[in-house]
């Protein structure tokens, strides 16, 4: 199957033939018809063009043909569109999106693709439409759903010619959600990617080098960058952005020696880095920085007075260079850069904060309160509860004061609102000089700043908005849909008057200077602040960059520590979930031109080098924008339909249900949701799969808004800014309506009973034969494909909120036979039962659980490994954030290693701890009253932190026979389908060791040790019995309700299957999601069901075994392949090879339930396709296959690069080969690195013969007995 579903040639040929009809009895219209149609060379040209083109077409200088044809081509399509009333086929409006992608009008390509989509039930089939719509949704910020589509063209099609632009941008995406493992692994598998792209290599490691800083891993950071200087022909841009991170974090970190080394480092690199690009306003700026921490002042101005010539008006460097004027005592100076700062960006925390500072130094304590209260109003200040102790402090002091005293006092500045309307002295934005002339002048500075109220700009004067107009401004945006005409009226004189007060005020500020607003923070503040805290308690690690479209990709960072002492606030554009603001912008030179500068980010505190840009990056990105509209009214506006055709905007729309905007609104839409339906009864998705999940239904999605996002500084499908300001900061009117693909729901693909298993092994392999002649081409391979699998919908009808705590499952074992008895398997293993607690199983079974306590894990091997997780000690039932301010679903923990007996000793000591803590409260309590206030104050401290830091000790590797023989024995005491090994246990069939699923791992815990919210590998069953002598506490939710949980992931930025996650339980109640909670005492043993979502807190000190088990039913094999599938769309590893798996299954087990029968059997089908398939492609291009074979025990192979299952053909490198290391590769993996292969040789393990004949053999089995 080709990567594009749409055939142009047909489209092309129905075009003329309809055109044709609907040109008979028009003769009046004959020439113009004539004009419309299309050349039989223009089509033969329009043939191949399509979103893969995306970024290699030039539509510029010599491109301007191709931009014409295209041009032409949307205006045909568009005509025949309007006469058929919309009614033609669905690869036109595919193609049309594709066209309007390609001639970069994103508005139009969006409504384009979303008719397509509504027309073609089997779109998910087209992966050129699916990069297409991907693109889209990268032009508008809109991430979660880029991602989406991107990671559907990878599942769909793995050998997708573009993916390399699609891992790309999987990295530059996941980079901005910090999700950084995942970024990693995407820019990886792009670096190994022989195929052309819009980055050259150099830039992929520039972006994994920065990767790395973000990570704050700053010597794998510092490695990398000067790994990328020492390559040949590196060019210049690189050159200057490795250098200027290299200098800024020299600035930043303890890279080298004391202070004054790191400092000379510093400066030596920017000054670097200036050479290699003295245009570069971002490496003026930290060089003003550096030569501001070393005191060297009339430096550090002149380097602000070039960044701001260079890069534009930036609020940083004005909020650096007012810092500077206030470490000179020059406050009225000081004042106006600040306030330039706060103009440029109204939400710059630092600037709002110092300018605070700087107010109170003056005795002007009413305007810092001001100023506190817009810095903590801000998204970007980090420590809002210390401005608020700050601010109350000031409030007790004037309460204190005697009005007459307030009245009287002489003010040394002007007001606030006095300072936001004072025009902008040319002395302050044009001496070269000044730091020398304030000197020399010294005490006139004052003067001078007091009459510069004087100036004759009456006009700036007339125009300025006072904070209240704006203020004023702001609410009646806010309120936009609501205002009646005399509203409406007064809103768009203020917002006239706005623009022309920022026009006048930034041609005042310096020559030419436009909005290039970043989330950077603010300079150095060596004057010690009025009330002491760190600086890092201010800074947030997030930074984003706004520049001209001729300019560069900017990606924010996490941040670095300042060791300045400086201004403690940072500054950064605030997302909605946590998501950081990513630039990319196009460059119209040729790709060989390309180069990528990084934006770094302005940070104190700990911050990084924030911003990494990239020239060339062929896409429009631009700003995303915080705000989320929850109730999108689409269609309100007129301005939602395409500006020079309306009619054709609206067949485009098409029906209410799937209505979409394509042009500009004063509503921002929220996004509408793919929402999958699950059934009970779908079928396989991938070739090793026998279940598919169904596609969505708009009729039944939730509308989920996520971050609205706008186009700033780009004439681009008709998305304006005001004077270059962005949406959030500038409080523009201008929003843009994100048109976006509502997803809809057909019914599933295969029904589960209807598969098509019957035919022999020699009819297989006859339909597959002479597939694969043409080439290696691996589309082909999958000759039936499934669509991409997606997460469950919430149960509907949702449950009443009384049925949203239910009872937990439990079983009462009293003696041996309780134990065995086979109603209790079955009961474990019944899909409606999530979880079950079987009570007293150690005391029942007589098992000796002593043999897994410390002491006894000591005396046994007390030099054995364990992983250690250090965490906060938290409530089991809330996760706050460390500082404990608000409630979130990140639990972060940091990992390392220590021995089970120095482990031991912490666990003994905390509990010592514990005991004396314990006596010294009752001492310190005298009566019962003054124990209860005591103890509720306590609890409440404890809710909200500080907290208590722990240590939990987890994954002991309890696998060798030899070091804990007498444990693994005693577990043979359980009934066999708890046991860790059993012919009834799918996990015993796997062939090899999987550590801690068929195997044993042991944790050891002390009270608040966390095992975060998970679902097990592959959604496989678990078994853990508590040691004691502690209790741990469990909350389960049904795997049903996964999907709900999923998208709350997604919303706290967090990945389902990589983060650390403790779920908020409000949030779950509001979801309707149910709740089991329970207490698991020592001897209880909690089975876990197949794809339950359990996270576990521990009570006391105690120890827990656990292992997982695969019970020989169809629920067990369907979840396990639904995950595996799952796993490969988010290029997660499975630890469970299931086509291994499979093939084992079919040679041991003889199975007698037809559900579980038929998707093993569709699972070995669909594998042997693909291998017969591959394999005679192989021989047709003359790839020789070498016979390998297996041996025992040997485990599942996967691929070294994306980590998928690879199953028989093995592709080893030639090396490796050598060597006799055999490092795997897919199929796909190995083309991408070697096109012709001829660096790899191909290894057989099985003979195709011993394949057919295990496929032929595995037949349904007679009905048996149930057996434990």
């Amino acid at each position: 199957m080709k990567s594009c579903g749409v055939s142009l040639t047909t489209a092309a040929v129905a075009f003329g033939d309809e055109a044709k009809k609907m040109a008979a009895g028009k003769a009046s219209r004959e020439s113009e018809e004539e004009s419309l149609s299309l050349t039989v060379e223009e089509r033969e040209a329009l043939g191949g063009m399509d979103s893969r083109l995306f970024g290699f077409v030039r539509l510029h200088e010599d491109g301007a043909r191709t931009k014409t044809l295209l041009g032409k081509a949307v205006h045909c399509y568009e005509s025949l569109i309007l006469k058929a009333e919309g009614k033609v086929d669905s690869d036109f409006f595919c193609q049309l999106g594709h066209f309007n992608l390609l001639l970069e009008d994103y508005s139009k390509a969006l409504s384009a693709y979303q008719r397509y989509y509504s027309l073609q039930a089997d779109y998910w089939k087209n992966a050129s439409f699916l990069y297409g719509l991907g693109l889209v949704y990268f032009y508008y910020n809109a991430f979660h759903w880029a991602i989406k589509a991107f990671q559907d063209v990878l599942y769909v099609d793995p050998s997708f010619c573009r993916a390399k632009e699609i891992h790309l941008r999987l990295g530059l995406m996941f980079k901005v959600n910090t999700d950084y493992k995942s970024s990693l692994k995407h820019f990886q598998l792009a670096l190994i990617d022989c195929n052309p792209c819009t980055l050259s290599s150099a830039e992929i490691q520039f972006h994994i080098a920065h990767l790395y800083e973000t990570q704050r891993k700053y010597h794998s950071a510092k490695e990398a960058y000067e790994q990328l200087l020492q390559m040949e022909n590196l060019p210049a841009q690189v050159k200057a952005t490795v250098l200027q991170q290299l200098g800024w974090m020299h600035h930043n970190m303890d890279l080298v020696g004391d202070n004054a080394t790191k400092e000379s480092f510093a400066i030596q690199y920017l000054q670097k880095s200036l050479e290699a690009d003295p245009n570069s306003g971002q490496s003026w700026y930290f060089l003003g920085r550096c030569y501001s921490s070393i005191g060297k002042v009339q430096d550090a101005f002149i380097s602000y007075r070039q960044s701001i010539d260079k890069s534009e008006a930036s609020a940083d460097t004005w909020c650096s260079i007012g810092v500077l004027y206030q470490q000179q005592n020059q406050p009225m100076d000081a004042l106006q850069a600040y306030i330039c700062a706060v103009q440029l960006d109204h939400g710059h925390a630092a600037a709002w904060m110092d300018l605070g500072t700087l107010y109170e130094s003056c005795n002007q304590p009413q305007d810092a309160i001001k100023c506190y209260l817009n810095a903590a109003r801000s998204k970007r200040c980090s420590n809002t509860s210390t401005l608020a102790a700050r601010i109350k402090f000031l409030q007790a002091q004037l309460c204190n004061l005697p009005q007459s005293s307030l009245q009287n006092k002489t003010k040394l500045l002007p007001s606030i609102e006095e300072a936001w309307s004072l025009p902008i002295p040319a002395e302050l934005t044009s001496r070269q000089g000044a730091m020398n002339t304030a000197q020399q002048n010294g005490s006139d500075s004052w003067n001078g700043g007091q009459s510069l109220s004087h100036h004759p700009v009456q006009q700036v004067y007339s125009l300025c908005l006072t904070p209240q107009k704006l203020q004023h401004l702001e609410q009646l945006r806010a309120n936009r849909d609501n205002l009646n005409p005399a509203q409406k009226h007064q809103l768009e004189q203020l917002e006239s008057q706005f623009v022309l007060m920022q026009q006048m005020r930034h041609k005042e500020v310096a020559r030419g200077l436009h909005k290039s607003q970043s989330s950077c923070l603010s300079g150095p503040n060596e004057e010690q602040p009025l009330f002491s805290t760190g600086s890092a308690q201010y800074h947030q690690a997030t930074s984003t960059g706004i520049k001209k479209s001729n300019e560069h990709l900017t990606l924010p960072s996490n941040s670095v520590p300042q060791r300045d002492a400086d201004s403690h606030l940072s500054s950064h554009t605030a997302t909605s979930g946590g998501q950081q603001g990513i630039i990319f912008t196009k460059e119209s030179k040729s790709s060989k031109n390309r180069s990528l500068v990084p934006e770094t980010s302005r940070h104190t505190g700990d911050t990084s080098n924030g911003c990494a840009d990239v020239k060339g990056l062929t896409n429009h990105v631009h700003q995303l924008i915080a705000d989320a509209v929850s109730s999108p009214n689409h269609g309100d506006s007129p301005d939602l339909l395409i500006a020079d055709n309306p009619q054709l905007s609206a067949l485009l729309i098409g029906k209410a249900n799937d209505n979409v905007g394509t042009g500009t609104c004063d509503k921002v839409n929220s996004i509408h949701v793919a929402v999958h339906t699950k059934t009970d009864h779908s079928v396989a998705s991938s070739p090793s799969s026998a279940i598919s999940t169904a596609t969505p239904s708009p009729k039944s999605t939730e509308q989920t808004s996520i971050n609205s996002v706008t186009s700033l500084n780009s004439p681009h499908g008709g998305l304006h800014t005001v004077n270059g300001e962005g949406l959030e900061n500038s409080q523009s009117s201008t929003k843009v309506d994100l048109p976006l693909v509502s997803h809809r729901s057909t019914s599933q693909i295969i029904p589960s009973m209807s598969v098509s298993i019957c035919p022999s092994s020699t009819e297989v392999l006859k339909a597959c034969r002479n597939l694969g002649k043409n080439g290696l081409s691996s589309s082909c391979i999958l000759l039936d494909k499934c669509p991409p699998p997606r997460p469950p919908t919430s149960p509907y009808p949702p449950l009443p909120k009384d049925k949203l705590n239910p009872p937990t499952p439990s079983i009462y074992l009293e003696n041996k036979r309780d134990a065995f008895f086979p109603p209790l398997h079955q009961f474990c293993t019944n899909p409606k039962n999530p979880v079950t607690v079987i009570r007293g199983l150690a005391g029942a079974l007589k098992l000796d659980l002593g043999l897994f306590s410390t002491k006894t894990l000591v005396e046994a091997n007390n030099e054995h490994i364990v992983e250690v997780r250090t965490q906060l000690l938290q409530p089991a039932d809330e996760n706050w954030d460390p500082t404990g301010t608000k409630k979130i679903w990140r639990c972060e923990s940091n990992r390392s290693h220590t021995t089970i007996a120095k482990y031991a000793q912490y666990q003994a000591s905390s509990f010592q701890e514990s005991l004396r803590e314990e006596n010294e409260k009752r001492t310190q309590h005298k009566d019962h009253s003054d124990n209860e206030s005591t103890s509720s104050e306590n609890s409440g401290r404890r809710r909200k932190g500080p907290f208590k830091t722990i240590k939990f000790g987890t994954n002991i590797d309890l696998s060798d026979n030899k070091k804990w023989k007498l444990q693994l024995h005693e577990l043979t005491k359980l009934p066999a389908f708890a046991r860790v090994v059993s012919a009834g246990n799918l996990l015993s069939h796997v062939g090899h060791t999987i550590l801690g699923m068929n195997t044993v791992q042991l944790y050891m815990k002390v009270p608040g040790s966390r095992t975060p919210g998970h679902q097990e590998n592959n959604n496989f069953c678990s078994v853990n019995i508590n040691i004691g002598p502690g209790d741990c506490e469990w909350f389960v939710v049904p795997e049903d309700y996964w999907g709900v949980l999923n998208d709350f992931c997604e919303k706290n930025n967090l990945n389902f299957l990589m983060s650390s996650w403790w779920p908020n339980l409000e949030d779950l109640y509001e979801a309707n999601v149910p709740v089991y909670r329970f207490i698991q005492r020592p001897g209880d043993l909690v089975w876990i069901n197949a794809g339950t979502v359990h996270w576990v807190q521990a009570v006391g000190w105690c120890n827990n075994i656990a292992w997982n088990v695969g019970p020989l039913t169809a629920c067990q094999y369907k979840l396990a392949v639904e995950r595996y599938e799952w796993n490969k769309l988010k290029s997660v590893k499975s630890p469970v090879p299931m086509v291994h798996l499979s093939w084992n299954m079919a040679r041991n087990i003889k199975v007698s339930d037809p559900k579980l029968f038929e998707m093993i059997k569709y699972c070995l089908l669909k594998i042997l396709k693909q291998c017969q398939t591959l394999r005679e492609a192989l021989v047709a291009a003359g790839k020789e296959i070498i016979w390998h074979g297996r041996t025992n025990d040997e485990p599942a192979h996967y691929c070294s690069i994306c980590e998928v299952e690879v199953f028989n053909l093995l592709f080893v490198t030639n090396e490796s080969n050598t060597q006799k290391t055999y490092i795997v590769h897919c199929q796909d993996c190995a083309r991408k690195t070697s096109r012709s292969l001829e660096n790899f040789v191909v290894l057989e393990q099985y003979k195709m013969e011993d394949l057919i004949q295990v496929y032929d053999q595995f037949t349904l089995a007679l009905s048996l007995s149930s057996s434990s």
